[in-house]
Parts: C-alpha cells; sequence; structure tokens
C-alpha cells in the first residue's frame, strides 16, 4: 500500500519507529519532543498541559462568518481587534445573489477593520488561506481561522479552523480550550513520479484514514526524507487537505525550502528550524510512499470515496452504479440521471473541469496544468475548463511568467481569486453532469446543485494535472501519468512573489483601530434574536431524524446562494436542513410557537419550569465546514439539542454548545427508531448541568409509548456548561 496506517503507540529513534510498547516509561517524556509539543506549549495559559487553554498569534475570516463573529464579539463587549485579525473576501465575491447584501457585508467589514483595528482584503484579490500563507503562517506560530480548511502546517504552524464563537473569545481575549490532543507521525518517504500532483498524495491520505476514524480530532506531524522531495506549493496542498481526514491540525518540519520561500515572501526573519528530537512519542504512524503514489480520483461524495483512476477506469459499472446508490440514499433523487450514461466506447466522458482554490489554485499546479495543455485545445464540445489563482501574487506572477495566456490559448477560462466553486457558487455545471475539481470538497450540492427542483450535478476531485490532461483528451477521463510526457514537479520550484496589488487594495489597520469609527451595517445586517437561560427541564421534540452515516454542516445549513443571507440569523435559518429534510424548519417552527406561549403563561397546564424546544437527531453530524450556522440555524429556530452516537468534528460539538444547545451522545441512538414528531423529556438538566454529572435520565416519547432512555453529555468543561445555563455564548460574556 502508498499509505500505511499502524494504530499504536511509537517512538521516534535514530531515524525509525519502535513500538512503544518495548518501554510505556518514556511515552510522558516522549510526547514533548514533538513539534507539536513545543508549538502548542507556548501557546498555551493554563499552565497545565494536558488541559489546553490557548491564544492564537493571528485569525482570519472570509465573508460568509465575519459579520457574525464581530456581531458576537459586540454583543460581548469588543473594543478592539487583540490580535491581527484578516478579514478576506473570497467567498461572496460575486455579488450575485440577494441584491445589494453580499456588497454591504463587504462595507461592514471594512469599516469594521477601521474601526477595530484589523486587515480587510477586498473581493477577488486572494483566497484567504492562500493571504494566510503569504502573509502570516511561520514557524512556531498559531493562527485560528473560522473555515475549516485553516491548515499552514507546512509551514510549520499549527492553524485550526473553527466556529465563529471560538474567534468571537479571541478578539474578547479569552482562550481556545481543548484537551491536549493525539499526535500522528505522518512519515514520508521517496519522492512523486511525473505527473503525481500533491491532491494526488491528499486523497490517498484521506481515503487511507477518515472511514476508520484513525486520525479524528489529532494533530498530524509530518516528517521524513520524502518532505525535501516536494516544493511548498505542493506541502501546502497536501496539508490543506489533511481537513478532509478529520484531524484537528496538522504541522510539518520546516527545512532550506521553507526558508528560502520565507525568504522570497520577504518573512525569512520568521524562520525557524522545526524537527522531531530523537524519541518524542506518537499515538500512531502513517507512513506514505511517495513513490508508489498514482493519479487519484474521489468520487462523490466525499473525498475519502477514492481510487486510483486506472482502478476508476477499470470498474467504471460497478462504481459509478454505486454513486447512483448514494445519490438516491443521499439526496434523496430516486430518478437522477445516471453516471453510467458518461461511459462511451469503455471511456469516460466529463462535462467540466476546475482547478481552483487553496487547494488547487498554487502556482506550482497552475503551471504544470500550463505546460500539459500549451499549444493544444480543450476544443469546442461540451467540456469547459476553468480556472482560478489562489491570490494576486500567484496571479501576477503566472501572467508575467505567460502561463496565463497558455491557458487561456489553449481554451481554459481565467477567473478571479475566489473560493466559489468550492461551495457552489461558480461553475455550477449542468443537470446530470459531472466536474472534476482540483478543490477541497465533493460533498453533495457542493457544486451548486438543487435536487429539490430536479436538479442534480456531480463532483469528484482530482489533480490539477489529471485535470489538464482530462482537457487535453476534449473531457475523456485521463490520469495525467497516460500521457506520453508530463513535466516532473521540482523540490526548488518556487515563483518570485509580487504584493503590489495588495499594496494598492489592502487596508492595513492592525494595530491602528479607529475607535470613533463609525460601523456601516446594510439592511440586511441584523442583530442575534434573543436567546433564554437553560431552563430546569426540556420537554424536546424530534424535527428532524437522519440516519445517514455521515451529515455535512453542508446538510445542516446549505452552502452556495443561501449564505448570502448569513448576517441575518433569522433570514438564513429559513434554510436550515433546507436540501436534507425540507420539513424541518416548518417543524421547528411550530415547536417554537409553543415555546413563545408557554413564556406568555399560555401553554395551558405546562410546567413553567420545563421549557419546550426541538432537536435534531443525527448519527454523526458535523462534517466539513467551521461555519457556525450550521448550529446556530438551529437555535434562532429553537433548537435546544442534538442527539448523535457520535459528532464527526470537535468544531461542530463545539457550535452546538457555543450556541446554547445540548451536545446529547447517545451510542444507541440508532436503534430508538426515532422519527419525526417523536419527544424526549430531560427532567432535571439544568441541575446536571450545575453540577459536574454527564448522564441522565430521559423519556423516549413515541405516541402513547414512554420508553426510558439515557443521555450522555462527555467531557463538558466547567465553562461549556455555564455557556449552556446562559442560553448561549453572549449570554455568558453578558453575564
Amino acid at each position: 500500500m502508498s499509505v500505511s496506517v499502524k494504530q499504536e503507540g511509537f517512538y521516534y529513534k535514530n531515524g525509525g519507529f519502535v513500538s512503544a510498547q518495548t518501554d510505556p516509561s518514556q511515552i510522558e517524556s516522549g510526547r514533548q519532543k514533538t513539534m507539536a509539543y513545543s508549538i502548542l506549549s507556548a501557546h498555551n495559559r493554563s499552565g497545565d498541559p494536558a488541559r489546553l487553554q490557548i491564544r492564537f498569534d493571528a485569525m482570519a475570516s472570509h465573508d460568509i462568518t465575519y459579520v457574525g463573529i464581530i456581531q458576537t464579539a459586540r454583543a460581548s463587549g469588543l473594543e478592539r481587534f487583540p490580535i491581527p485579525y484578516v478579514l478576506t473576501n473570497c467567498h461572496n465575491s460575486l455579488c450575485a445573489v440577494g441584491g445589494t447584501i453580499n456588497e454591504d457585508d463587504h462595507l461592514f467589514g471594512l469599516s469594521a477593520a477601521r474601526k477595530y483595528g484589523g486587515e480587510f482584503v477586498p473581493a477577488h484579490q486572494a483566497v484567504i488561506h492562500s493571504y494566510m500563507r503569504e502573509r502570516y503562517a511561520a514557524p512556531g506560530r498559531m493562527i485560528l481561522g473560522s473555515d475549516s480548511h485553516t491548515r499552514y502546517g507546512a509551514y510549520g504552524c499549527i492553524s485550526i479552523g473553527e466556529g465563529g464563537p471560538e474567534l468571537a473569545r479571541q478578539l474578547l481575549e479569552k482562550t481556545y480550550d481543548i484537551s491536549y490532543p493525539s499526535v500522528i507521525a505522518v512519515y514520508l518517504t521517496g519522492s512523486p513520479k511525473a505527473g503525481v500532483g500533491p491532491q494526488d498524495v491528499a486523497l490517498s491520505l484521506v481515503g487511507a484514514t477518515f472511514k476508520s476514524g484513525a486520525v479524528k480530532n489529532a494533530v498530524l506531524e509530518f516528517f521524513g526524507p520524502g518532505v525535501a522531495s516536494l516544493s511548498m506549493d505542493y506541502r501546502s496542498g497536501i496539508d490543506v487537505m489533511t481537513t478532509e481526514t478529520a484531524c484537528l491540525s496538522s504541522v510539518w518540519c520546516t527545512d532550506e525550502l521553507t526558508k528560502a520561500h520565507l525568504t522570497t515572501l520577504g518573512r525569512g526573519r520568521e524562520y525557524k528550524a522545526l524537527a522531531p528530537a530523537d524519541g518524542a512519542y506518537y499515538d500512531a504512524l502513517v507512513e506514505i510512499d511517495l513513490s508508489t503514489i498514482v493519479p487519484m480520483i474521489a468520487l462523490p461524495f466525499h473525498p475519502s470515496n477514492a481510487y486510483p483512476i486506472k482502478e476508476f477506469k477499470a470498474n467504471m459499472t460497478d462504481l459509478l452504479h454505486q454513486v447512483d446508490v448514494d445519490t438516491a440514499e443521499q439526496l434523496g433523487v430516486k430518478n437522477a440521471p445516471s453516471l453510467l450514461g458518461k461511459v462511451q466506447d469503455n471511456t469516460f466522458r466529463v462535462d467540466q473541469g476546475v482547478i481552483a482554490g487553496c487547494s488547487g489554485g498554487t502556482y506550482q499546479n497552475l503551471k504544470r496544468a500550463a505546460e500539459i495543455l500549451k499549444g493544444s485545445s480543450t476544443g469546442s464540445g461540451g467540456f469547459w475548463l476553468s480556472c482560478y489563482p489562489g491570490s494576486m501574487p500567484i496571479n501576477l506572477e503566472l501572467t508575467k511568467k505567460g502561463y496565463i495566456a497558455d491557458l487561456m490559448a489553449a481554451g481554459a477560462s481565467i477567473r478571479s481569486c475566489f473560493c466559489g466553486p468550492c461551495f457552489g457558487a461558480g461553475d455550477v455545471p449542468a443537470n446530470g453532469c459531472f466536474s472534476i475539481r482540483h478543490s477541497t470538497r465533493n460533498f453533495p450540492n457542493r457544486e451548486g446543485s438543487k435536487p429539490g427542483d430536479g436538479q442534480i450535478s456531480y463532483v469528484a476531485l482530482m489533480d490539477a494535472r489529471s485535470i489538464a490532461a482530462t482537457a487535453l483528451n476534449g473531457g475523456v477521463l485521463t490520469g495525467a501519468d497516460e500521457l506520453p510526457q508530463v513535466p516532473l514537479d521540482r523540490p526548488e520550484e518556487s515563483w518570485d512573489y509580487d504584493d503590489s496589488a495588495y499594496k494598492s487594495r489592502v487596508y492595513y489597520g492592525v494595530g491602528s483601530p479607529q475607535p470613533e469609527a463609525e460601523l456601516v451595517f446594510g439592511p440586511n445586517i441584523a442583530d442575534w434574536p434573543e436567546q433564554i437561560p437553560l431552563p430546569e427541564n426540556l420537554l424536546l421534540t424530534c424535527c428532524a431524524a437522519i440516519y445517514d452515516p455521515v451529515t455535512t454542516t453542508d446538510e445542516l445549513i446549505p452552502s452556495g446562494e443561501t449564505s448570502s443571507y448569513r448576517s441575518n440569523p433569522i433570514k438564513l435559518s429559513q434554510f436550515a436542513l433546507s436540501r436534507k429534510c425540507p420539513k424541518y424548519v416548518e417543524n421547528a417552527l411550530k415547536v417554537q410557537e409553543e415555546e413563545k406561549k408557554r413564556r406568555k403563561g399560555e401553554a395551558g397546564d405546562f410546567p413553567a419550569d420545563t421549557g419546550i424546544g426541538s432537536f435534531i437527531m443525527a448519527l454523526k453530524p458535523g462534517d466539513g465546514s467551521a461555519r457556525e450556522q450550521a448550529a446556530s440555524c438551529q437555535r434562532v429556530l429553537g433548537g435546544c439539542a442534538n442527539v448523535a452516537a457520535e459528532y464527526a468534528t470537535k468544531r461542530y460539538r463545539s457550535n452546538v454548545v457555543n450556541w446554547g444547545m445540548l451536545p446529547f451522545i447517545a451510542e444507541d441512538v440508532k436503534d430508538w427508531g426515532l422519527k419525526e414528531g417523536d419527544s424526549l423529556y430531560v427532567p432535571g438538566i439544568k441541575t446536571l448541568l450545575e453540577g459536574d454529572g454527564e448522564e441522565i435520565d430521559a423519556f423516549l416519547i413515541q405516541g402513547k409509548q414512554r420508553t426510558p432512555v439515557k443521555l450522555k453529555l462527555p467531557g463538558l468543561t466547567r465553562e461549556e456548561r455555564d455557556i449552556i445555563l446562559a442560553g448561549c455564548l453572549i449570554n455568558y460574556y453578558a453575564k
């Protein structure tokens, strides 16, 4: 196998790995010899290495999240940004949906950067993560972002993507509180073959780890002789996709290539050498032989649904039939156009290619695509190709070197520095069409289709090199290794950094707040509705029951055009679960009306100390985006809890807590037979949270049947309990 996963403890000694079972006594001292330990401990304010309270060096948000974060912090007493806070505008850049509201938010962001002392990056200047790599990522630092792909580990920088409330906490000079995470070695050997790109390595890693949960909520630590064979662009392309393994964060060893790249960026003084010390202990080991990686494809509807392209082409009928089954089960579309119709003469016909964003839009990826396509044509058929450079400096360098001209001459469409194709706000394919993308995700509807309106299209993830090879063949799916000749990626391959576009447009206000400046509010920017403290007891109605193995945040609150309403909590909430459970909003509003009557004393004989709310049941909710709206929209509609067998990510569970909802665990919930309209009566929940209990007896009410059940709240900290008791994070800080 090209990727080997060993789920046991190891010491790294003398350039190799030794099972920790040989001498368990060195485990605790070995933990302190990792790169992760040195960075985490340097940012920890608790004094307890097991219970971290982190203060970050910088933060970043984009224009789907920063309005809500700043509004939350304002309601809690924000006076200035205490650390560098970068506001980018790379998600709702097009200003194409919802009238004026997208640009209204951009004006709000600029006014906030002035008032509180932040950095404002106007639309079309840079993808959030490209900008942070260029301007802020450096060895030994920690960065927090309100986007799940906040990953700058290739620079020796531990970066974490979280929901907005965690960024609001940092703005209020609070800490990010977690238990010390598992640290897992990712040991690289060999060097990639020509035609194999970073997405191929990343998909191999995701495919080997996600489904088993082998690295969930861990820090991945990349090192080994194979690192030296990878350029900084290549490393970043692998690193940003570690989000799809469900890990917490990542960090790489640094070397002379790191130093040279930082020097090119004008930040050479920020370089530090990072490497694990001899005897470092790791909770597990992932080994990747780069020389054995081949071009990959991740079929709908998850990056972990990954196969070598050659294997896919040899088994198209079986694999595409499974996609048809997944389409019916996950999207609820029973008569969707079958992808088997794309098979022609034992080849697979693709309709669209996209190279974009923080994973695809790097200089090296787009240069490779240009070299493959130079002097050729993508053809005048149904296939089309779009390329999105990750930042204006990348775009400028590609233009100076002629690579943009080569792509354009071949028939590719060159777009601005924009994240749209990653979440359905750009290049939406036609109904029934198949898109191959070097972007971050291929979740259901990530391409922007609306199954509820009878639309469906499909996204598969591939590397830029194989996308270019497919474009070269007019849309016939082709791995780059099938071409007679393809340029080799060289580790020393770098690019000249010209940030003149930033100097012309970016507002640099870090450390220079202007308290007298007025915030600019558009008509769609609204405050959060009031939330009440937790009552003594709860009667909760199930308004959505989801039995999929994993539920993504995109399914909890769809991305794409709905995000235009992200600054108006009530309007945005109307889209909650709209593509997954179309009756959810209607169900939740009915329950919320009963709660409003209770507060007015109009609920008849209903006890005054028993709140009425709703909950969703999902077996494993929260994979994917860090957007807090996946939880806040439930809360706005009267949601009080999630009931799950487990939570897919730490960040989604945090969002549930920060919005005052109970993150219940019930391992056997799949066997309860829950359906919409069933209820849970949870007596004494307030008393439980005021103490330190982690398990409560409740009653499942299904018609006339009343069944005792147990609900668990494992690992709630004292502060998390107090947040839920207060009703939400805003209330907690207001107290």
